[in-house]
């Protein structure tokens, strides 16, 4: 008969001397530093909000180039689309790959139904990847390309959240890190900002959206938790982006000038981007990248792995079901082409009428044209007949030179 296992606790023991584990924080420190760290910002809103300005200013380098004014065309694209820009910056010895993920097009249009499908598919398609990755049988180098924050941009309307916002937030609060931003906040006043930010919480509030805020544990200092509680109240942060620097006193500032004044990005007085670095690089980008893998991550994993054994269970039960799941797909397919060829011949279509009755009415204006010129003749001739008329027949001149003899 086996012994049962007798659970004695765990007993604190003073060490008597020096033993070396407290070096273990600066063995994780070195290695990080050797290793580099690696963070992904997805930015969200309207052409125009100041998305890439406000990036270049976070990150205090020219990460989006300069936007060339692109000529007008009557071709648009009609879905939001997804672009991916890396860099490699270093601060102080610390290496940081960063990736920004922007997505121009999104509440572009005048129909902006579903314009949020592609950029949720987009992050989840990024999840599939990292799950991918995990599920190999050799997994020493995971590449972590999920999106750590979602930076979605509030056009400064003053009023409230719009509908493409809370269904937007509604959507993907589930998958990413939210953090609402109010942008272009220097065309409020005060008091505009501060009634702003209180109905947007409120409708935050109402519709259930979990936006990210910073957790604050017990064993924090003071001064960490005042800091946090700082950030949760500015949310959402108003912010203002600028990379140019204006002369104040004897210092050089980065904002934006205006003949009443200057607003200084980085005081605290004039708007919230301050806050919004601070949470977003200096004290939470970990915390951000935490909760993306425990929490986000992981809630995704359990959904994708849960439908995938039920519909191994739902095959193995029903063998024809594969089949009819192929049969579904080749039909949903070929409706899918059905569609893509009905467009294309209904857009020819269009052009070729365009180009026809273009045509028309060219003929029809030479016609009238020409109409016109021959009624213009025809009543110069008649009048020409009424001046001979009135004037007589000529007569024949007489012939000289020439006697005749009887």
């Amino acid at each position: 008969m086996e012994n049962p296992v007798v659970d004695q606790g765990i007993i604190k023991r003073q060490l008597k001397g020096f033993v070396g584990f407290s070096n273990l924080p600066r063995q994780v420190h070195n290695k990080s530093i050797k290793k580099g760290f690696q963070f992904t910002v997805m930015v969200v809103g309207e052409s125009g909000l100041g998305k890439s300005t406000l990036i270049n200013t976070l990150f205090n380098t020219s990460i989006f180039p300069n936007k060339e004014v692109k000529e007008l065309t009557t071709e648009t694209p009609k879905t939001v689309d997804i672009q991916t820009i890396t860099a490699d910056i270093e601060e102080n010895g610390v290496k940081l790959k960063l990736t920004i993920i922007d997505t121009p097009g999104f509440g572009d249009y005048v129909n902006n139904e579903n314009s949020w499908q592609p950029i949720l598919e987009n992050i989840e398609a990024r999840f599939d990847a990292y799950l991918e990755q995990e599920n190999r049988v050799n997994r020493k180098r995971l590449i972590d390309t999920r999106v750590h924050a979602c930076i979605y941009f509030i056009p400064p309307t003053g009023h409230c959240l719009r509908p493409i916002d809370i269904e937007f937030m509604s959507r993907l609060h589930h998958r990413v890190n939210l953090i609402p931003v109010i942008a272009k906040s220097d065309i409020l006043s005060d008091e505009e900002i501060k009634d702003f930010k209180a109905r947007i919480l409120e409708d935050i509030a109402y519709h259930n959206i979990q936006i990210y805020q910073p957790p604050i544990y017990d064993n924090d200092d003071a001064e960490t938790i005042q800091e946090n509680k700082e950030i949760i109240l500015s949310m959402p942060f108003c912010v203002v982006g600028s990379d140019k620097p204006f002369k104040v006193g004897n210092k050089n500032v980065r904002g934006r000038k205006y003949p009443w004044g200057i607003i200084e990005v980085d005081n605290p007085d004039h708007c919230d981007f301050v806050k919004l670095r601070q949470m977003l690089i200096r004290t939470h980008m970990e915390e951000l990248k935490e909760y993306t893998n425990e929490v986000l991550y992981e809630k995704y994993r359990s959904q994708k792995l849960i439908s995938s054994e039920v519909a191994d269970s739902s095959d193995a039960l029903n063998p024809l079901s594969q089949l009819d799941e192929e049969r579904k797909k080749h039909e949903l397919k070929m409706k899918k082409m059905e569609a893509e060829m009905k467009a294309v011949f209904d857009q020819k279509v269009h052009e070729k009428e365009t180009k026809l009755k273009q045509s028309e009415d060219d003929l029809l204006t030479k016609y009238k044209e020409m109409k016109e010129k021959l009624e213009l003749d025809r009543i110069n001739l008649q009048e020409r007949r009424r001046q001979a008329e009135r004037g007589g027949r000529p007569g024949t001149p007489e012939k000289k030179g020439r006697k005749f003899f009887k």
